[in-house]
């Protein structure tokens, strides 16, 4: 059986990932019971990422780079990604990974007029998302956790938006039948939304934030945390479970994700 891979293009906070694992962990938790492998490949370390026809579906990771710096390996998954969807291979690419989806078909990044995007916010979706496979069973309204200095400034081509808010137009989009970028992070536990907070205090202060603030008003997830689950559900490789169930997964609360 064909593997679902998850390219890890960044890692968490180096303070968090003892306690609370790194991102291919919380994806790993979030997908649930897979029936089919899981590899994580990190194409910054010169790992070869496989043809098409070896993978049944891929999921891109956040990361502290900026996809406007075009780093080798960046381009290089970006190229990927493109030959992935003409071969109609299903991805799902979170924060960095959506952006990267988005310029690899032709999209414009960059950084967000307004500047960072962080803690828990609502998010709307679309009449689009109505009848869309991962989408569908999300509510008009629900929270997510955000994080993120650039943007999907400009959507590809033929790209449907799925998702948005005051702040960020693009916080969800599709492109063709299979491939989907979501800004906000669905892998994202209270907890490792607390510890970005925490951990950018400083620069938040210059900006004229209140951390605290945004720490008071962090809550669990749990809709945009089924967007994972659902993803390893519609791509063929997870237990079969009640869509309408997938709201509320068992690592979407305070605690960490098991790793």
């Amino acid at each position: 059986m064909t593997p679902l891979v998850i390219v890890k293009v960044g890692e968490s906070i180096p303070a968090l990932i003892p306690e609370l694992g790194d991102y291919e962990d919380w994806i790993r938790a979030g997908l649930g019971a897979l029936e089919r492998p899981l590899v994580v490949i990190d194409p910054r370390r010169g790992e070869t990422l496989p043809e098409p026809d070896a993978l049944s579906a891929a999921i891109v990771t956040g990361s502290h780079a900026m996809v406007t710096e075009r780093e080798a390996w960046s381009e290089r998954t970006g190229h990927w990604l493109a030959r992935l969807i003409d071969q109609a291979i299903p991805v799902l690419g979170i924060c960095y990974g959506h952006q990267l989806l988005a310029q690899a078909c032709g999209g414009e990044v960059g950084y967000h007029p307004r500047g960072i995007e962080i803690g828990t916010t609502i998010i709307g979706t679309s009449a689009a998302a109505t009848d869309d496979a991962l989408f569908s069973a999300m509510p008009a309204f629900f929270p997510a956790q955000t994080v993120h200095r650039q943007t999907v400034l400009r959507l590809p081509r033929g790209a449907v938006a799925l998702a948005a808010n005051d702040f960020e137009p693009h916080h969800a989009f599709r492109i063709g039948g299979n491939a989907w970028g979501v800004q906000f992070h669905p892998e994202f536990s209270a907890d490792a939304m607390r510890g970005y907070i925490e951990h950018l205090d400083a620069s938040l202060r210059r900006e004229a934030r209140d951390p605290g603030s945004l720490i008071k008003a962090v809550t669990a997830t749990p809709e945009a945390a089924s967007l994972l689950r659902i993803f390893a559900r519609i791509t063929g490789g997870a237990e079969r479970f009640d869509t309408k169930a997938s709201r509320r997964p068992p690592n979407s609360g305070d605690a960490a994700p098991p790793v």
